[in-house]
Order: structure tokens, then C-alpha cells, then sequence
């Protein structure tokens, strides 16, 4: 039975929806192509109609993951009538973001494991960065383009800098002081150097 392209590009959504979120979760080598079609109800033998390999699925992924991320981040500005960066950044540096890794940024879930793919992830990963700094030059304060984006990438570093440190500690009070105190610093230095 033929399939309709409709419905091929609503099992891809799927597909890289489902691996966007189990990648955060369990790591790029932590969940196979079979478990992703699995998840989705198709088999590991349809992949191929979709994607050439499980890269060109990381990258996909990995976009969608970004792309989420900025969705998240636009509307708490549309809903921040104060600091849209110093909320940003109280969101990011929560706790609820992070114990919830398979939701939140790639790249402070993934960001060493990053590192390590192929240039079409690489790729992929390098444009949704640009896309997350535009974004947040767009709420950084600066008299200047040039300042808002030096602080969006300090503020952008900081934050998932923090949350990975918090991540990887076993201590909880530890983790609480790691992204209680980024959070309290990013406003303030980016305040500093306007």
C-alpha cells in the first residue's frame, strides 16, 4: 500500500520529534533507530524512507530540540512584562528544567556528545546555535547590536554552563547553589558591562 506524502511527512515529524526528546534523555548512543520507530508505532525498516542515516536523524533532531527551546524562550518573553533576560535565565536555571533534560536545551544535555559527531550534526547544531544567541541578542539589553550579541553569547554560556555543573553533581544542595547563584550573576554582569 502506498503511502501519501501527507502522511510521510506526519511520520517523520514523529520520528524526529520522538528522537529530539529521547536524545536529550538517554544520549545519542543511548536509544537505537529500532527503539525511535518503536516509539512511534513504525518499523525500524521505514526509517530509511525517511533518512539516510541516523545522522542526518541527529541532526533533524537536534534542530527540533533548538527550535523548542526557542519556542519555550519566546513566550516567556511575551509573558515577561519586567527583565526578559533575567527571565530567561530563571527559567533555564530551574529545577524544573533541570530534571527534565528530555524537554530542555540540547546543549546542556547534550553538549559533550555534541562535540564528538559528524560535521552534518556539527552542521545542524551550529545554525541552531545562531538562532538561540539571535534570539537572545534580541533581549539583551546594549546600546549596541554588537553588545547585546557579546552578552547573549556570555549569557547563552553561563547558562548552560551552570546547568550542566548543577547536572553532574550528585550533591542536591550543591546543584541548588550551582544554579542559584549563575542565575543571580548573569543579570548582574551583563547589567555590568551595558
Amino acid at each position: 500500500m502506498k503511502v501519501s506524502k501527507e502522511t510521510m511527512a506526519e511520520h517523520q515529524g514523529q520520528i524526529v520529534a520522538a528522537a529530539a526528546k529521547s536524545f536529550r534523555e538517554r544520549g545519542f548512543d543511548g536509544i537505537s533507530v529500532a527503539d525511535i520507530m518503536n516509539e512511534v508505532g513504525l518499523t525500524h525498516g521505514g526509517f530509511y524512507r525517511h533518512f539516510s542515516s541516523k545522522d542526518d536523524l541527529v541532526a533533524a533532531a537536534s534542530l527540533r530540540a533548538i527550535s523548542e527551546t526557542i519556542a519555550k524562550w519566546r513566550r516567556i518573553v511575551d509573558e515577561t512584562p519586567g527583565d526578559r533576560l533575567e527571565a530567561l535565565v530563571n527559567s533555564y536555571l530551574s529545577l524544573r528544567h533541570h530534571d527534565r533534560p528530555e524537554t530542555g536545551c540540547l546543549v546542556a544535555a547534550l553538549g559533550g556528545e555534541l562535540s564528538r559527531q559528524s560535521c552534518t550534526v556539527k552542521e545542524a547544531v551550529t545554525k541552531g546555535q545562531r538562532e538561540l544567541i539571535d534570539f537572545l541578542s534580541g533581549v539583551a539589553p546594549g546600546k549596541t547590536k554588537a553588545l547585546r550579541r557579546k552578552q547573549a553569547i556570555v549569557a547563552l554560556a553561563s547558562m548552560v554552563g551552570g546547568m550542566t555543573l548543577a547536572r553532574i553533581t550528585s550533591d542536591s544542595e550543591l546543584c541548588l547553589e550551582i544554579l542559584s547563584d549563575v542565575a543571580g550573576a548573569i543579570p548582574n554582569s551583563v547589567r555590568a558591562t551595558v
